[in-house]
């Protein structure tokens, strides 16, 4: 059975930061928490109904995001979670991760986000430096991500993650290591370290900042990675770094071409669903605007495709791909469906190209495959 996973967008965020491409909407008065948790709950029995062969199976995690979804209140968190354990099964080693901001978060809330059943907490650090922050948008400073850290040590969660960025508005290679240095010395079991893209449909976007050289960016990765490494992160997906025993398990169903039930405002779903003596694969996509999913009047699906036949060889690897480790062939016939031998011509170009290697039961990314990513994914790309 393909593993399921849940995604919950909470939409809501103090400001919009001017690199952020996510569905997220300024706050402007109280948040309507009890109207928008009753919403996701009859979402996910919406999803439910009409998708019935999913209702029998286990969650295996569970990732609240957004947003800044630390401004809804511990109790209403509980409700949420304890509305989904009923209607779901789930594991018993069942992973619940919530995304929270620095600037939003105090002892009482951590404890309380715990209790209510949140056992992985991932802070949205971005920087230490007061200067990067406030260039990033960010309502919180530097002592402000260090306490978050902290708390999420003392709040007895089975692990946490720092999000930090590299390649930030004029920072020099220096300030980026330093940055990663003192993440490091906070010693989370998860670090998710990645670099600064500028997004369409952002403020940076429309008016770009000055942004570090291509030389620069590799050295802060190169030097970055051996910080990690020698602290004992080991690297897991292009930008996710743990220590043994800690990565992210709803992340790694993403990446494992897992299926995931999304809810709330513009969430995304993917799902794998009965079709005669076969399965096909379902994309779907909830209605975007907060004041659109809260109308009483609404339908919360906006949008469903059936994946191509054609396009889920290229879906399948522009996720496998992001992992660096070894992806088991029968993991592709049972994800896709589709046989090993719809592979033989792009596998043979990818061998060829030396950008992909292969055993009997696995395919591995080579050296060249991860700085030639695009051009192996482009192999599996059909017109």
């Amino acid at each position: 059975m393909i593993p399921l996973s849940l995604y919950v967008h909470i939409p809501w965020c103090v400001q919009k930061c001017p690199y952020c491409d996510f569905n997220s909407h300024t706050q402007k008065g109280e948040i309507p928490e009890e109207d928008y948790i009753d919403a996701l709950l009859e979402d996910l029995d919406t999803d439910l109904g009409a998708y019935p062969s999913v209702a029998t199976r286990p969650l295996h995690s569970i990732f609240i995001g957004g947003g800044t979804p630390s401004l809804m209140s511990p109790s209403q968190i509980a409700r949420l979670l304890d509305g989904i354990k009923t209607r779901l099964p789930v594991s018993d080693n069942l992973e619940v991760t919530m995304e929270a901001n620095p600037g939003t978060v105090e002892a009482d809330k951590f404890i309380g986000y715990r209790q209510a059943g949140v056992n992985r907490i991932s802070i949205g650090v971005q920087s230490f430096s007061a200067d990067k922050l406030e260039r990033l948008g960010r309502i919180h400073g530097p002592g402000e991500a260090e306490r978050a850290a902290h708390l999420a040590h003392q709040a007895g969660l089975n692990s946490f993650n720092l999000d930090l960025m590299h390649g930030l508005p004029n920072q020099s290679e220096q300030e980026a290591l330093s940055d990663l240095e003192k993440a490091i010395a906070l010693k989370p079991p998860h670090l998710s370290w990645y670099q600064l893209t500028i997004e369409p449909n952002t403020q940076f976007y429309s008016k770009p900042p000055t942004l570090p050289e291509e030389d620069t960016l590799w050295d802060i990765f190169d030097r970055g990675h051996q910080l990690l490494t020698d602290a004992g992160y080991v690297q897991y997906e292009t930008s996710a770094y743990s220590l043994p025993g800690h990565q992210c398990a709803h992340n790694l169903n993403y990446w494992r071409f897992g299926d995931y039930l999304g809810i709330g405002c513009g969430a995304h779903g993917k799902l794998t669903l009965p079709n005669g003596d076969q399965s096909r694969l379902l994309r779907t996509v909830k209605v975007k605007h907060p004041r659109g999913y809260l109308d009483p009047q609404k339908a919360y699906l906006t949008d469903s495709q059936w994946v191509k036949e054609t396009d889920l060889a290229f879906e399948f690897f522009m996720n496998r791909f992001r992992l660096l480790e070894p992806c088991p062939k029968a993991e592709f016939v049972a994800r896709t469906g589709l046989p090993l031998d719809h592979l033989s011509h792009p596998l043979t170009q990818a061998l060829e190209q030396g950008l992909l290697a292969e055993s009997e039961t696995h395919w591995q990314v080579t050296a060249k495959g991860k700085l030639f990513l695009n051009d192996l994914l482009a192999i599996f790309l059909t017109d």
